[in-house]
């Protein structure tokens, strides 16, 4: 089987970068420690009218490990933190061409 790829763009309001990105070094840390996680890059817009500030591509050995890893309770801890106004939309993806 392949890898899959969790894509989750991040909507984070003007004055809000660096609480997103602390609050995202905090989900990292924790998805980086789960089984099946392979490796992350997150992405910063480099214009100022996009919808998507943030953008982080993260690899899985496959979709089991990483809905396993959602389904902690220690994820609610670190969710908990996260402002209604910071929007993010992940999604499971599979290649298809390449």
């Amino acid at each position: 089987m392949s890898n899959v790829t969790t894509i989750n763009p991040f909507e984070v309001p003007a004055g809000k970068k660096e609480l997103a990105l602390k609050i995202y070094d905090k989900f990292a840390a924790y998805f980086s420690a789960q089984p099946g996680y392979v490796s992350t890059k997150l992405y910063q817009e480099l214009g100022e009218d996009s919808k998507f500030h943030l953008v982080s591509v993260s690899t899985w050995e496959s979709s089991k490990h990483f809905v396993a890893a959602l389904q902690k309770p220690e994820l609610e801890e670190i969710a908990k933190d996260m402002p209604e106004d910071i929007k993010t939309y992940p999604s499971l993806y599979k290649i298809i061409r390449s």
